[in-house]
């Protein structure tokens, strides 16, 4: 009997125990059940405000935007108004230099002539130790036809690149400019090249482009020398040449009043005055300041003449002869007296198209750039070394 108390005892005891951890349990679940439940509704919360954050950023990205492009456009404005100010003011200082003072002293013309006659009489001291002349024409090259039956096609004279100049026509204000030789033989017509604008029209066909400098001869009421930066497309300098009554420094090319040259020496003047009508002159330029340094006149007579050069200070000058689309150097005058009339060589250029109505050579590459006829021709040189006397 005791012992079934004893096994009750026990059983009631287990039932409990088990009600107990039962109970505990359902506790436990309930209160997961709560925080899943808490869980949930952050969760919710959160998200909504993360959509809303969304809306918001979107529509703050959408003004930004808008603004971005209001700011873009009024950039690009004021950008071209600052490139046509800067234009206009190219202009105007290109077209509105110092006026000369009208009143001048007879002693100050005296002074300026007796300059003159100085600089033409004084020793040219050369700048290097050039003394190469002209042997023969090595080689011709025809490249291409591109442009009208006057102009000039040049390369930078000091190889600071391999950009190609050309100015067609003989008054215009737009240079055409290829990246390379290359690129002028492929393309079709003007197709491939670049405008560089200049800030007034060039006269003739006397232009030069020397360390990134474009240096041109434009005509108002008196000669200038323009020298315009192609880089940032602005005026560096410009001078009036300091001589009056000009006249066309060739006779077969009558819109050509000064025809500029560069070589191993670097810049010159290449005139004619009518004091001097029936010959040639040669002037000196500073490069830098674009000052004449000293004049000569020649003995080369402009009748028949196209086109001129320098090299090594020799002045070349090519006429026309009697043979259809033949020209020759029949003229040379040389700066230090190195070369006489017996040792100037005797250069037939082969049979072209018409005349040249510009020839301008590089002394990196010992190249003549000459235009025939809307031809674009290049002429090798052979070279031997001038005898001082």
């Amino acid at each position: 009997m005791r012992g079934l108390l004893v096994l009750l005892s026990l059983a009631c005891l287990a039932n409990a125990q088990h009600q107990a951890l039962i109970d505990y349990l359902e506790r436990r679940l309930l209160a997961i059940e709560d925080r899943i439940s808490l869980w949930h509704e952050q969760i919710t919360r959160y998200a909504s405000e993360l959509r809303e954050l969304k809306q918001q950023m979107v529509s703050q990205l959408e003004n930004l935007d808008k603004e971005k492009e209001t700011l873009r456009t009024s950039l690009d404005s004021m950008g071209s108004r600052v490139d046509r100010v800067e234009r206009e003011l190219d202009y105007l200082e290109t077209q509105n230099g110092a006026q000369p003072c009208v009143d001048v002293d007879d002693k100050l013309i005296e002074h300026q002539v007796t300059l003159v006659q100085e600089k033409q009489k004084a020793k040219y001291f050369k700048m290097t130790d050039c003394s190469d002349m002209i042997s023969s024409i090595k080689a011709m090259k025809i490249l291409k036809r591109v442009g009208g039956p006057k102009g000039m096609w040049t390369r930078d004279t000091s190889g600071a690149s391999k950009k190609v100049y050309i100015f067609n026509g003989t008054a215009e204000d737009t240079v055409n400019v290829f990246a390379s030789v290359q690129d002028l033989t492929l393309s079709q017509g003007f197709s491939l090249s670049s405008d560089l604008k200049l800030p007034s029209p060039w006269s003739g066909t006397g232009h030069v482009v020397h360390n990134n400098q474009v240096y041109y001869v434009s005509q108002a009421e008196e000669i200038t020398v323009v020298k315009f930066d192609a880089r940032n497309n602005s005026v560096t300098d410009s001078a009036v040449f300091p001589l009056q009554d000009h006249v066309p420094v060739y006779g077969l090319t009558s819109e050509t009043l000064m025809d500029l040259a560069v070589d191993e020496e670097g810049l010159w003047a290449i005139y004619a005055t009518r004091q001097n009508e029936k010959h040639i002159s040669l002037a000196k330029m500073d490069a830098n300041s674009l000052g004449v340094e000293q004049m000569w006149d020649t003995s080369c007579p402009r009748e028949n003449a196209e086109a001129a050069f320098v090299i090594c200070g020799t002045l070349y000058v090519v006429y026309n002869t009697m043979q259809p689309g033949r020209s020759r150097v029949q003229c040379v005058f040389d700066v230090n007296d190195m070369v006489t009339a017996e040792e100037a060589p005797l250069i037939y250029f082969p049979k072209r198209y018409g005349s040249h109505s510009s020839l301008k050579y590089n002394p990196q590459e010992q190249l003549l750039y000459a235009w025939d006829d809307g031809y674009q021709i290049l002429y090798k040189l052979a070279m031997k070394k001038k005898l001082e006397i």
